[in-house]
């Protein structure tokens, strides 16, 4: 297999891009960890600890209308604004030493996922722009690598700071490094133009960019497998202090399950772009969520070994489906109503893990851990047969064109 990452490693403003996600994702990983470890610790419910996963994914019910933001405004100022407005923000939890102030860190989280939205709607946007179209592929794996692979460090290193100095210290460790990739954010050397005044409203061009979407037969079942893949990792995702409880260990051992998972995000995203060249977008897709069948069943067993297997499995598969639709969305749709387009992609795809979140918290809580993780291993399966099967039968997914 060949590959082109060499090329988008040369590129300067995909190397800023790269650069800024590996910054901020080092921050971000480390303090979705520790999120859920300081509320355990100051609550001691497993219930509530996944609620903070579960305000960070909330507010992708409103990507549409965000993603339209990304599509009204320069994309640049805006990566800067929005990059150090949230450093600034995250100093706020420096406030937050007891239950009484949970309050204020769950408030955040949901800005916080909030610009989330509207940082990767501008930066798919101003991407595509920017990279020719046959790199789109290797670049999109890269800074999934990137993003994911802050779990090999950000775990371990927010665990540390956070059992040394407490949450407070990793919520400032998390604004530099956002305040840093505003900076970087800000060097890119791009020439846009203020978009033209646009006569919809909100509304009603978010439902524009969800009518292309949906409308495309290219798009829409990659979406909806991605949609239903993350529900599974939700539910899934709930259970991770059970499934460390029933090793016998402490929650600061979900920081080992991450860096297995960052592990093998890194080597499907290094892979992705010549993947898909080779196998197409719906056989890619479809592996990938097959191997997170595997990985749930793992999960369910009782020896450090197979779960950290898992979470490495796990690792592999997850961002297959994902890489895949970007990359098509990408593509597909038009300049002007990329970031929108992009952004309804994520709702579809990201916002059914903050339902799977809330069907395993309350699961977690009533029903052996090893049930739910049965279950979410069969239904994977059913996500990717289709894939799979239109791809066998003959309805092969068109490769991506250079």
């Amino acid at each position: 297999m060949t590959t082109t990452i060499g090329r988008v490693l040369r590129d300067r403003n995909a190397g800023l891009c790269l650069g800024a996600v590996v910054v901020s994702g080092f921050g971000s990983s480390a303090l979705t960890l520790v999120a859920g470890i300081w509320v355990k610790e100051l609550t001691g419910s497993d219930g509530l600890a996944a609620l903070c996963t579960l305000a960070l994914w909330a507010p992708l019910l409103l990507g549409p209308l965000l993603g339209t933001l990304a599509d009204r405004t320069r994309r640049r100022p805006l990566l800067v604004a929005v990059n150090v407005g949230l450093g600034v923000l995250l100093l706020s939890l420096l406030r937050v030493d007891g239950a009484a102030e949970l309050w204020l860190l769950f408030a955040v989280l949901v800005v916080y996922g909030a610009c989330g939205v509207v940082t990767d709607a501008a930066e798919a946007a101003l991407v595509a722009g920017a990279v020719a179209k046959d790199l789109l592929g290797d670049l999109n794996g890269l800074r999934m690598s990137a993003n994911e692979g802050m779990k090999l460090l950000a775990p371990l290193a927010g665990a540390g700071v956070f059992a040394a100095w407490g949450g407070p210290r990793v919520a400032l460790l998390d604004a530099v490094t956002f305040v840093l990739a505003g900076g970087m954010f800000a060097l890119l050397r791009v020439s846009e133009v203020r978009p033209a005044r646009d006569p919809e409203g909100w509304r009603a061009g978010a439902a524009r960019g969800a009518r292309l979407l949906w409308g495309t037969a290219r798009l829409r079942p990659l979406v909806v497998a991605g949609g239903l893949t993350m529900l599974s990792a939700g539910v899934s995702g709930a259970l991770v202090y059970a499934i460390v409880d029933a090793l016998g260990r402490s929650p600061a051992y979900t920081s080992t399950l991450y860096v297995a998972q960052g592990a093998g995000s890194v080597a499907a995203g290094i892979a992705s772009g010549a993947l898909l060249r080779r196998v197409g977008e719906r056989r890619f897709a479809g592996g990938g969520i097959a191997l997170t069948a595997l990985s749930a069943v793992l999960l369910a067993q009782p020896w450090d070994a197979l779960v950290l297997a898992g979470g490495l499995v796990n690792g592999v598969g997850l961002p297959c489906v994902l890489v895949a639709a970007l990359t098509a969305v990408q593509r597909e749709a038009p300049p002007e109503l990329l970031g929108r387009v992009a952004a309804t992609a994520s709702t579809l795809m990201f916002a059914p893990t903050a339902a799977g979140i809330a069907l395993g918290a309350a699961l977690v809580e009533l029903v052996d851990h090893r049930l739910p993780l049965y279950a979410v291993a069969g239904a994977r399966l059913l996500i990717a047969a289709p894939l799979l099967r239109s791809v066998a039968g003959g309805a092969t997914a068109r490769r991506p064109s250079a």
